[in-house]
C-alpha cells in the first residue's frame, strides 16, 4: 500500500490514514536525525500506510522510538497495538487514563460498539491488539520526552476526553492537538483560510474543560497546530476564538433541544444548521449535500456526545 503523505515543516510529515474517507484522519510522523515518532495511528488498516510513509522518509521500523497517542478513541489509537508489533524499539506514550485500555482493550471496544454497533465496529476497526504493559510509558502532566534530542512536552487537555493530552513541539512552534482543538477539514478552506469546529464526541465531552484545553494549547504561543482531523492549520489566534465560540454554541444547541421530542434528531438538525451558517459566513460555496458529505460523521457523533452531556449533568 502506498501512503498519501504531505511534507509539512521541521521534519513533520502528515499521513492520510484513509479512515472513513480521504483527508479525514491524519497520523503525523516526526523525524529528528534519523529517529522517528508517530503521533496517532488511525486504525488497523492504516498500519501498512504508516509503515510505507516511514519508508518514504528513508527510515525503517527499527528507527521509531515512540508511538504517541493523543487519546485512545479508535480513530486515533485503534491501530496502535498492531503498529507496535512491527516497531521493535518503540514505546507507546499514552495518558494515564488511556493506558489501561491499551493494555486490555475490552472496555474500549465495548464502548465503541455502544456507539457504532458491533458489526460496524468490527468492520471498521478489526481486532484491536493489546499492547504489552512494559512497552507503555505514562507521562505526568507537563513531562518532556526526548526524540533524539528534540524535546516534546505532554500537556493534559481533558475537555474532549479524560484520557487526552497534546504534544507541544518547540522545534516547530506547533502543538499536536488530537481532538482538543476540534476538526478542520481542508475541503472547507477558503480565501479566509481555515475554519475549525469543536468535537463533542461521546462520552466525556466537558464544555468547561474544553475551554481550558484551548487556553492551555494557546498558552504555548504556537504558530501552527497539527490536528488529527485534518493536519496543519495556522491563524491560531482566530481559530482559538472560533473554538471558544463553537463550544458555547454547542451548549446553547444542547440546552435548546433538551426538552424537545426526538431530541437526537433535533440535535443533529441544529448542529447542521450551525455548521452551514458558519461555513457560509466563512465564504464556503458548497451546497448542503457537500457539507453533509464531509461532516456526516461529526454531526452524528457530536449529537450523541451532547446527548450524553445533557444526561450526565442531570
Amino acid at each position: 500500500m502506498i501512503a498519501e503523505t504531505t511534507t509539512l515543516n521541521d521534519g513533520i510529515v502528515a499521513i492520510d490514514t484513509e479512515y472513513a474517507r480521504s483527508l479525514q484522519d491524519a497520523s503525523h510522523l516526526i523525524v529528528e536525525g534519523g529517529r522517528a515518532a508517530f503521533v496517532d495511528t488511525g486504525v488497523n488498516s492504516s498500519v501498512p500506510l504508516l509503515i510505507d510513509a516511514l519508508h518514504q522518509q528513508g527510515l525503517d521500523v527499527d528507527d521509531v522510538d515512540y508511538v504517541i497517542l493523543t487519546h485512545v478513541h479508535l480513530d486515533h489509537a485503534g491501530g496502535a497495538g498492531l503498529l507496535l508489533q512491527q516497531l521493535p524499539n518503540a514505546r507507546c506514550i499514552v495518558h494515564r487514563y488511556g493506558a489501561p485500555h491499551m493494555i486490555d482493550p475490552t472496555k474500549l471496544v465495548a464502548g465503541t460498539e455502544a456507539v457504532y454497533g458491533v458489526a460496524q465496529t468490527r468492520e471498521t476497526y478489526g481486532t484491536i491488539r493489546p499492547i504489552d504493559e512494559d512497552r507503555i510509558h505514562i507521562p505526568e502532566d507537563g513531562d518532556w520526552l526526548s526524540l533524539n534530542g528534540r524535546e516534546l512536552q505532554l500537556l493534559n487537555t481533558e475537555g474532549h476526553a479524560r484520557h487526552h493530552h497534546v504534544i507541544w513541539d518547540p522545534a516547530s512552534r506547533g502543538v499536536f492537538t488530537g481532538d482538543s482543538f476540534g476538526v478542520s477539514y481542508r475541503e472547507f478552506d477558503t480565501d479566509k483560510g481555515e475554519i475549525v469546529f469543536p468535537t463533542s464526541t461521546p462520552v466525556q465531552f466537558d464544555p468547561v474543560e474544553a475551554h481550558k484545553s484551548v487556553d492551555r494549547i494557546m498558552s504555548c504561543e504556537p504558530e501552527q497546530l497539527y490536528l488529527t482531523h485534518y493536519s496543519r492549520v495556522g491563524h491560531v489566534d482566530r481559530l482559538a476564538g472560533q473554538m471558544h465560540a463553537g463550544i458555547d454554541a454547542y451548549v446553547r444547541i444542547a440546552e435548546a433541544c433538551e426538552h424537545q421530542d426526538d431530541r437526537p434528531a433535533k440535535l443533529r438538525e441544529h448542529l447542521f444548521a450551525y455548521y452551514e451558517g458558519q461555513l457560509q459566513e466563512h465564504g464556503y460555496t458548497g451546497d448542503a449535500a457537500a457539507i453533509r458529505s464531509v461532516m456526516s460523521i461529526d454531526i452524528d457523533l457530536n449529537a450523541q456526545g451532547l446527548e450524553v452531556w445533557l444526561e450526565r449533568r442531570k
